[in-house]
């Protein structure tokens, strides 16, 4: 009677780690609850992993949901000859393979192999549990077109048709209009890891990177906006970085950025941050203000009390007094109306701009997430427009890519706000004039955002 051969050392590692993030993946799916919070949870509750072993999690489990929307299609897999059958038996619903089925072990293998993940012991374990020898994928280059190079391989190795377009789920199509030869190059975009993009505040870039420097971290000045640094790399510990510890350096994406250079407050004026949550545009706002010659009032207003209590540490820390707190405390304006020469509005939305820092959360929304939100943002905007004084600016911004939650919004609002018209700016990344700006991720490298000006007459 023949027996099976024993596992081998990386086999048995590949099978923990397997199994690791097999219940990571289950749990978001189907509690539809954001990777970040759950692997923080994870952490927090299984002190035995090493940084190694933290890593290798954290980077396999996006990579899993980067690629989702091929993995959950693969067909069934016994090996590299049994390709034939769609749909591999799967714990539920969603196209999760079992915790150690051999369809688990090629999802888990295809995207150690598309991410060129380091360590090659697992990913070779993982193979063999998979009863394959290997994979035969093309790099995941530099160019959007790589992308097809990967479709057409895996098309032919697994006898199943990778598209592009499924690395999205269809719903989102349906809302996210953008023209057939930008898809591509939009795709592409969100299936790379994103770079953390900072600000230095308070004071100078250059001097801001020579502290990076002195701290032995690659600091790469932004050709955009004369603040933003992007940080090379993601494994950074900021509570270790001078500059950041002493609020020179803040962390906000290149695409969050770009709203505070659309807004562009003046030398003293008086702003209004109406959806400030933890301040990281506030901040903008005010280092902008400063930088041309002094702040007047800004006064930043949330319906969380927590997130401006972190608002104000932050501040603090960087020595922005005074930004002025006041809570939205019931329907009533919070601020004095007709005053202020500018109000951010930086409403709540389906956050489908930060699909490529959450990937997790392109498979666990649905439709509704972009339905149900037009009508409270409609809501928060005509609220805040009342602040704004004759003449006064109106930004209204989302971090969705969706039109019914931007320019819709917008259209709606002046529909049945007459005293307010469209005020043309230029886009900071394709420099066309506009006073409606989608920035999408490929453009800069960030993440996507709309924002739009409006002017009280």
């Amino acid at each position: 009677m023949s027996h099976p051969a024993p596992l081998s050392s990386a086999e048995r590692r590949a099978i923990s780690y397997a199994n690791t993030l097999h219940q990571l993946v289950s749990h978001i799916l189907t509690k539809r609850e954001g990777a970040d919070r759950v692997l923080a949870n994870y952490f927090r509750e299984h002190k035995k992993h090493g940084s190694k072993d933290r890593k290798l999690i954290r980077e396999t489990l996006f990579g899993l949901f980067r690629w989702w929307g091929w993995l959950k299609n693969l067909p069934a897999t016994d090996g590299a000859d049994a390709h034939k059958e769609p749909g591999f038996s799967a714990s539920f619903s969603s196209g999760l393979g079992q915790a150690q089925s051999p369809g688990w072990f090629t999802q888990l293998s295809l995207v150690a192999a598309i991410e060129n993940h380091p360590w090659q012991d697992i990913q070779s374990g993982w193979l063999s549990l998979a009863n394959l020898s290997q994979l035969e994928i093309p790099a995941f280059g530099d160019t959007p077109e790589s992308l097809n190079h990967i479709c057409a391989a895996l098309t032919q190795q697994f006898a199943y048709e990778f598209a592009p377009s499924n690395l999205l789920p269809d719903w989102a199509w349906e809302h996210i209009k953008l023209p057939d030869t930008e898809r591509l190059a939009f795709i592409d975009a969100l299936c790379r890891r994103p770079p953390l993009w900072t600000r230095a505040q308070g004071t100078s870039r250059e001097k801001v990177i020579k502290e990076l420097q002195a701290d032995d971290i690659s600091a790469i000045p932004s050709a955009v906006f004369d603040d933003a640094i992007e940080l090379a790399s993601q494994s950074i510990n900021l509570d270790a970085v001078t500059a950041y510890t002493s609020g020179k350096l803040e962390v906000q994406d290149l695409a969050s950025q770009a709203i505070g250079e659309v807004a562009a407050p003046g030398a003293r004026e008086r702003w209004w941050d109406a959806c400030a949550g933890a301040g990281g545009k506030s901040l903008q706002l005010f280092s902008l203000m400063q930088k041309k010659g002094g702040v007047g009032e800004l006064i930043a207003s949330d319906i969380r009390p927590k997130a401006l209590e972190e608002l104000l540490r932050r501040a603090e820390k960087a020595g922005f007094a005074p930004i002025h707190i006041s809570p939205w405390r019931s329907d009533k304006l919070p601020v004095k109306s007709d005053y202020f020469d500018g109000v951010l509005v930086d409403a709540p939305c389906s956050c489908t701009g930060t699909w490529r820092r959450n990937p997790d959360m392109r498979w666990i929304d649905d439709a509704s997430a972009i339905l149900d939100k037009p009508a409270l943002q409609l809501d928060i905007l005509r609220r805040a427009s009342a602040a704004v004084r004759s003449g006064g600016l109106l930004v209204y911004a989302t971090c969705s890519l969706a039109r019914a939650e931007n320019e819709a919004v917008v259209e709606a609002f002046l529909t049945s706000n007459e005293d307010f018209e469209l005020d043309a700016t230029t886009h900071p990344f394709s420099g066309e004039i506009s006073a409606m700006l989608t920035l999408w991720p490929q453009q800069a490298n960030a993440d996507g955002m709309f924002a739009a000006r409006l002017k009280r007459k």
